[in-house]
């Protein structure tokens, strides 16, 4: 059962790689290098994908792993918008943290509220325990709500190929392997949380950029009808009083 791979581990990264870790993210979220800055007009899809339904009205949002809030842009009609995000430093210099109704450093702290629509932007591959998360998210939805998760296609042919481009720049600068990072970064493949989110969800529409789901870069999964026995059931497995 695709549950047994969870929770995981976080490889430990070497010091080397600590280093250079602030540095060479905030060049990836500024998008200063030539792969960075392709990466990011790329991830333009991820943004709209998930944005889909709230073009015209908005709906009571809940993101997790909001990040520094580059979801916003896509979602001007948005107004009671709760974000998760664990560190603050990213939530920090964003023009649009005025827009946020209430920021969470954990989903787990989220009793008194539901939502129209729960959304993750490239989250859910570094999310070592995924499906307490996404039980935790069940149990936040209203009825007919819809979980929209856009990611990383990782584990296919093409993201490697991607990511072989992006290597080469972070060897270049940093004289460092770019695998290593990554397998820090990305503890879960697209199949794996794509899996996890069939487990819980009996309406699961998928679509991809790409040419089908083993030759894409990115993967956008909308999810309706939850199977609120199987969240409940795993988040007591964990020992989460609900």
């Amino acid at each position: 059962m695709i549950l047994d791979n969870f929770p995981k581990k976080r490889p430990e990264l070497p010091q080397a790689y600590k280093d250079i870790y602030d540095l060479h993210y905030n060049r990836n979220r500024s998008g200063e290098t030539k792969a960075t800055s392709l990466s990011m007009k790329m991830e333009q899809w991820l943004h709209k994908k998930v944005a889909e339904d709230v073009l015209l009205n908005g709906k009571e949002t809940l993101e997790i792993g909001a990040g520094n809030l580059n979801q916003l842009p896509y979602e001007p009609k948005v107004d009671n918008y709760d974000v998760v995000e664990p560190f603050d430093a990213l939530l920090e210099n964003s023009e649009h943290k005025n827009r946020i109704r209430s920021f969470y450093k954990d989903i787990l702290e989220i009793n008194d509220r539901k939502y129209d629509r729960i959304t993750s932007v490239a989250t859910f591959e570094h999310i070592l325990d995924l499906p307490l998360v996404v039980a935790k998210a069940i149990l936040l939805m209203k009825e007919g709500a819809n979980l929209r998760a856009s990611i990383p296609n990782e584990g296919t042919l093409f993201w490697t190929l991607g990511s072989m481009i992006t290597g080469a720049e972070f060897k270049k600068m940093y004289g460092l392997d770019y695998k290593v990072l990554t397998k820090h970064e990305h503890v879960n493949s697209s199949f794996e949380i794509e899996a996890v989110l069939r487990y819980f969800f009996t309406d699961v529409e998928l679509s991809v950029l790409g040419l089908s789901r083993k030759f894409a870069f990115y993967v956008f999964l909308s999810c309706r009808k939850p199977n609120i026995d199987k969240a409940k059931a795993l988040l007591e497995s964990r020992g989460i009083v609900i």
